[in-house]
């Protein structure tokens, strides 16, 4: 069953009454933001044009912890992040309104040649 196919079957069944638990719905907004973080960190790096290594070096941690925070797998600490944003050269930004998440950088300065 595809993606698409799962996510029509549950707007059908929200549509006729079928109500989530707060457990799920809860993890859903779980998920929602830590691949709204990992999302955020994948583009700031390929648009800067680092590997998963090179970023991993400039925040003193490790590859698999950069590629654990671009896969969704892991929650960062606050002292991670601002190493994460420092090492990414940006203003991390996050937005948390209901089901509306939304988590960037920005950049600093741009890498206008």
């Amino acid at each position: 069953m595809s993606h698409s196919r799962w996510k029509t079957l549950r707007e059908r069944k929200l549509a006729a009454g079928f109500t989530e638990s707060e457990d799920v719905a809860e993890a859903r907004r779980k998920i929602r933001l830590s691949m709204a973080l990992a999302k955020a960190v994948y583009d700031r790096r390929t648009e800067l044009g680092l590997t998963q290594t090179e970023l991993a070096g400039r925040a003193g941690l490790t590859q698999a912890k950069v590629s654990r925070m671009e896969g969704s797998d892991t929650v960062p600490t606050l002292p991670l992040l601002a190493k994460l944003a420092e090492a990414l050269d940006a203003t991390l930004n996050i937005s948390l309104e209901n089901d509306d998440t939304q988590v960037s950088f920005t950049g600093h300065r741009t890498n206008a040649a």
